[in-house]
């Protein structure tokens, strides 16, 4: 209780910083930017690459999914489950980097344990 009582203390104090606060929520999302994480699913076949604002930027089709889906129903339905799956690895992937982020920066801010106080607000 006490830890919390402290983290909601150090967190009263950044807001009334804000600039420092902004500058931390500027470098989480440039992790993702710089390095976007990239989900996939069939061995590869699907590729899904997320960005900082946790939104999908680019997906990639293996020419053998691009073909099979003209040919049936059966196919593009595959087709659909694997960029799903891969766009739900994707996102899965950009969660736990934005939570070691937030966690890297709440240390450096002072605020140990950010991530486990706001474990229902976080992805």
């Amino acid at each position: 209780m006490f830890d919390q009582l402290k983290t909601m203390g150090a967190l009263a104090g950044l807001l009334k910083n804000r600039d420092k606060l902004q500058a931390a929520t500027q470098r989480v999302k440039r992790t993702l930017d710089e390095n976007p994480p990239v989900g996939e699913a069939g061995g590869g076949a699907v590729r899904v690459t997320v960005g900082g604002e946790l939104k999908v930027v680019h997906v990639e089709l293996a020419p053998a999914v691009v073909a099979g889906m003209a040919n049936d129903d059966h196919a593009r339905r595959r087709a659909g489950s694997l960029i799903a799956d891969a766009t739900n690895d994707a996102l899965k992937k950009a969660q736990e980097r934005i939570r070691e982020a937030i966690d890297r920066e709440a240390k450096a801010l002072g605020i140990e344990g950010l991530s486990d106080q706001l474990g229902n607000f976080l992805p």
